[in-house]
Formats: structure tokens, C-alpha cells, sequence
């Protein structure tokens, strides 16, 4: 193939998070092409966890049902010191859940990633060349060019108006732009082991972690047969004999009986904690590995990329249809970076405890830990350490700004119940406990408001659901939304196409001053305040 095809993005790596990013831009009529060097799905697992903000971002893809059905609850972790006893622990969040789906859960990630290739298939107007690799990138004022080869050694050109780097922690988009990576101190040898159980109900149902100065490890259950074990290696191991297979069942035989396993995948990494300089060079972005890789022991690797495609999907698509100037392109790096480098200090943290090795000191870890756990000082609920956004997109100074919206179950007008998400666009919304504080609106905020796409959702406790001169009226079932409302003082909220909270307000003038200051922050095509309404 030869040529030059005019693309809206060209995603480099068509792994989870560039499959994902992939199906979110699709929502928006893009045009898109996928450059993936491998010619088939990975057939094994890695990332074995997802928490309720990236099973949110599934859904918000078509994969709802998908992944109800994939998951399996994570239902917590026990933290064991030296004497096997409870040191540390995190439960699940009880619930109702805030955003609709468990807290925390584990799949399967060859099965998600087809799941997520099958639903891009569905779009028209994408194309993805697989068995395919980056060779340079060339930024003109408006467009860059991405040359690639395929298989058969034919070099090709796609012109693209962005280009994302999903390519992996050797990222050829990363090392093109010459991006280099701050060490955030964390590097470590482990082997992951993932069996398969002939025997699914023989083990706990919630995680371990050994914290055992011998031999730290940990065991996940994953979903069906799928139990995962990840060991720490001691000092003076190498890791390429380590991971020979008669070494790798005598090193799981130190944590449980294995007659009933059969060994999938066993591999030896070097656990980083490392995070991208920059993340935009002027028309080309980098996302999840490609530009940041956390230790494991937080469950946040893949979430972490997750999240980095929900936030600049529709920043994309914003400028690409005129409606936000390229300045906010910047917030993207803005608001995830810090994010990045807070989750990345948790795991490191977590990482630390369970990998202490002298034993003196990991004694006087089980006293301070045990001490904590006892005396109810200690955090057990792991989503407390996920950060809000602290800065971007968001109204300055307003509460409820930066935090992740809930997604309460309603009732449709058809009488079925939904979460929240499935009735609305991938676009802004403003959304209210009644209908007065909706009609909060001036008339200019409601003329850029339609310019814009916004919704407008009212969220009552009774009554029926309709859709009336633009309001949708939805009823909710489980007092998700109310509650919160009601817990934080507001009246009426602005949402983000990615469900964080622009702003909340408590009364009209609130409401119209924020959104006057987002209308403004976008900088897209001229908005007028004193614009007549259609």
C-alpha cells in the first residue's frame, strides 16, 4: 500500500488504552486510523485489575453489558506481616456505589481488548493496520504526517490532524519526539504467575499480600479459573534463571499447594515508577505507558491510561469541530500529570510495605501498621487514595470542582432502568435536583449552551421520566444522585464529557457565572453573551 490518506487522529498502539481511546473518539463521527505493530491480540494477561471510573469508561463505549458479564468483584486485600497475621487491610467500598459499578474488579484483558477491537469494527470511518510500525513523524502547522511500514516492508503515509502515542513503555512516538521519562525511585525484579484452577472455590476470594521479608509475593483472584501470584525477587537472583519454568512452580509451592494449577503465562519484570517530561509536542500526544508506568501494587496501571483517553477524547473532538480552541489541549497534561504522580506515590508506598526485606525493620512494620489498623487510623478503603483533579478545566475555588459525578440508576421514559451514562451524550450536561434550578439558566448561558451541544438534565427522587423542550426529566431509583446533592449543598451541577464536575452551583447566580467562565476557558468559535436564542 502506498499513498497518503487525511485522517482527524492517527493512535499509534492498539492495546487497551489505544483501543480505548480509540472507541471514544469513534462516538464523535471522527475519522481515525489505528498503527499497531502486532498482528494479533496478546493471548495472555497483564494488567488483571479495573476500578469503577474505567468500568464507567467501558460503558460509555457500548461495553456495559460486556463487562458485567467479564468481571469478577476484587474484593479487598489482606496485608500479612512476618508472623501471617493482618497487618494492613483494604475492604471494598460498601455500597450504593457512586459511580454505578463496583469499586474494584478483575478480568480478563485478552477478552476485553477483543471486546473492544469488535465494537471499533463497528465504525465506518476508521481504519486499523495491524502487523504495522511507526518509522518517523514529521509536524507541519496543521497536520502530521506518520510514516509506517508494514509487514511486507512497504512504507506508507497517513496525514493525520493529531497524533496519539498508545505504544507502550517502548514507545517509538515517545523516543521520536525524544521525550524523556523523570524516575520516580521505584525499580524492582517480580515474576507474575498466572494458573489456571481446576479447583475455583480452594482459595480465598479476596487478595493476599505476603508481606514476608523471606519472599514477599501476592495472590488476585481473577475471574472463572484465573488465580495470578506476583513474587518478589531477592537480591543476587537472576532474573532470567528465575523465570525458568521447574524454578517458577517451586517458588509458587512457597505460597499455596499447586496440584490443582496449571501454569498460563509466568514472567519476570522489572517494576518502574517513571513519568513523561512532557506529554504534547504540538500536534502529538502520549498516553498510558508511553508516557507513565506505576508499580503494580495499587491496581492503577491500566486505569491510569484509562483515564488518560477519557480526558483527551472529547478535547479532541471539541477542536476538531471548532467548538474549544487548541489551549485546551494543554489542560490534558495539566490535570493528568499530578494525578499520575500522587497514584504512582501510593503504590510505591504499598509497594514498599510489602516489599520490605530486613527483617528488623519489617517487625517494627507490623507493630506502627498493626497499631494503625487497630486504632481505626488506618485508610482501608483503597479509591480514598485516587485523587480529584486539582487543576485544568475546572472552576477555581468550587467545591465540587474536579471531583468524579455520580451516576445514580434512573428510570428511562420507556419505564426500564439505566445508569445514568447510557441516557446521555458524550457531551457537556448541566444537571439539576429540580426543575426550577434549571430553569437558572439566562438566556445567554442557554444560547452557548446549545452552540456548545450541552444536555440538560433534571435528576428527581419522583415522578415520571419525559424529555420536554430540551430537558430530560429521569427519575432516580436509588438516591445516588440526591444524596449527594443534598451532601454537598448544591442545586445544580456542570459535568464534563468525561464526568467531572466543572462546577456545582447553589443558586442562578452560581450557576450562570460558571458557566460563563467555562464558555470563556474553551476559546472556541466567538461566543456572545447577548446572543438572541434560535
Amino acid at each position: 500500500m502506498s499513498g497518503t490518506s487525511n485522517y482527524d487522529v492517527a493512535i499509534v498502539g492498539y492495546g487497551p488504552v489505544g483501543a480505548v481511546f480509540a472507541n471514544l473518539l469513534a462516538r464523535y463521527g471522527l475519522r481515525i486510523a489505528v498503527v499497531e505493530r502486532a498482528a494479533d491480540i496478546y493471548d495472555k494477561p497483564r494488567a488483571i485489575t479495573l476500578d469503577h471510573e474505567a468500568l464507567r469508561v467501558f460503558q460509555s463505549v457500548g461495553l456495559a453489558e460486556f463487562m458485567e458479564s467479564a468481571i469478577a468483584p476484587h474484593n479487598g486485600s489482606h496485608y500479612l506481616g512476618v508472623d501471617g497475621e493482618l497487618i494492613k487491610m483494604f475492604d471494598p467500598m460498601p455500597p450504593p456505589y457512586p459511580l454505578g459499578w463496583i469499586p474494584n474488579a478483575t478480568f480478563v484483558q485478552p477478552d476485553a481488548e477483543k471486546a473492544l477491537r469488535d465494537k471499533f469494527a463497528e465504525y465506518g470511518n476508521a481504519d486499523v493496520f495491524l502487523s504495522t510500525t511507526g518509522v518517523s513523524l514529521a509536524q507541519e502547522d496543521t497536520t502530521v504526517s506518520l510514516r509506517v511500514r508494514s509487514e511486507s516492508g512497504d512504507d506508507f503515509t497517513l496525514t493525520a490532524r493529531y497524533v496519539v502515542g498508545c505504544d507502550g513503555a517502548n514507545s517509538f512516538v515517545r523516543k521520536h519526539l525524544g521525550i524523556g521519562l523523570e524516575d520516580l525511585a521505584f525499580d524492582e525484579w517480580w515474576m507474575v504467575v498466572d494458573t489456571l484452577t481446576s479447583e475455583p472455590g480452594k482459595r480465598p476470594a479476596r487478595s493476599y499480600q505476603y508481606c514476608w521479608p523471606s519472599r514477599p509475593g501476592t495472590f488476585v483472584p481473577g475471574p472463572g479459573k484465573l488465580r495470578r501470584w506476583e513474587i518478589k525477587l531477592l537480591p543476587g537472583e537472576d532474573p532470567e534463571l528465575a523465570g525458568a519454568p521447574d524454578n517458577v512452580l517451586k517458588l509458587l509451592k512457597g505460597f499455596t499447594d499447586t496440584s490443582d494449577l496449571t501454569i498460563w503465562r509466568s514472567a519476570v519484570y522489572r517494576f518502574h515508577a517513571l513519568l513523561g517530561d512532557s506529554w504534547r509536542a504540538h500536534r502529538v500526544f502520549l498516553m498510558g505507558d508511553a508516557i507513565h508506568q506505576t508499580p503494580p501494587f495499587l491496581g492503577q496501571g491500566l486505569c491510569a491510561g484509562i483515564r488518560d483517553a477519557s480526558n483527551l477524547a472529547w478535547k479532541l473532538a471539541l477542536v476538531l469541530r471548532g467548538n474549544a480552541g487548541d489551549a485546551l489541549l494543554d489542560s490534558y497534561e495539566v490535570e493528568r500529570k499530578p494525578h499520575v504522580r500522587s497514584v504512582v506515590a501510593s503504590a510505591k508506598q504499598f509497594g514498599k510495605i510489602i516489599g520490605e526485606l530486613d527483617p528488623v525493620a519489617a517487625a517494627a512494620r507490623d507493630q506502627r501498621l498493626r497499631t494503625e489498623l487497630e486504632s481505626g487510623k488506618a485508610e482501608t478503603i483503597r479509591q480514598k487514595f485516587i485523587p480529584d483533579l486539582a487543576s485544568g478545566l475546572i472552576a477555581s475555588h468550587n467545591k465540587l470542582a474536579g471531583r468524579l459525578f455520580v451516576q445514580p440508576r434512573v428510570r428511562a421514559a420507556d419505564g426500564s432502568e439505566r445508569r445514568l451514562d447510557d441516557l446521555l451524550k458524550p457531551e457537556f450536561a448541566v444537571v439539576t435536583a429540580t426543575p426550577e434550578a434549571m430553569s437558572w439558566m439566562s438566556e445567554a448561558s442557554l444560547s452557548c449552551w446549545q452552540q456548545l451541544g450541552g444536555e440538560r438534565v433534571v435528576i428527581a427522587e419522583a415522578g415520571k421520566s419525559t424529555t420536554r423542550d430540551g430537558i430530560a426529566t429521569l427519575v432516580e431509583t436509588d438516591g445516588v444522585f440526591s444524596n449527594w446533592m443534598r451532601q454537598n449543598r448544591a442545586n445544580a451541577v456542570i459535568v464534563r464529557p468525561d464526568r467531572y464536575v466543572f462546577a456545582g452551583a447553589g443558586n442562578a447566580e452560581e450557576l450562570n457565572t460558571s458557566m460563563e467562565s467555562l464558555i470563556e476557558e474553551l476559546g472556541g468559535r466567538p461566543w456572545s453573551w447577548n446572543m438572541p436564542l434560535d
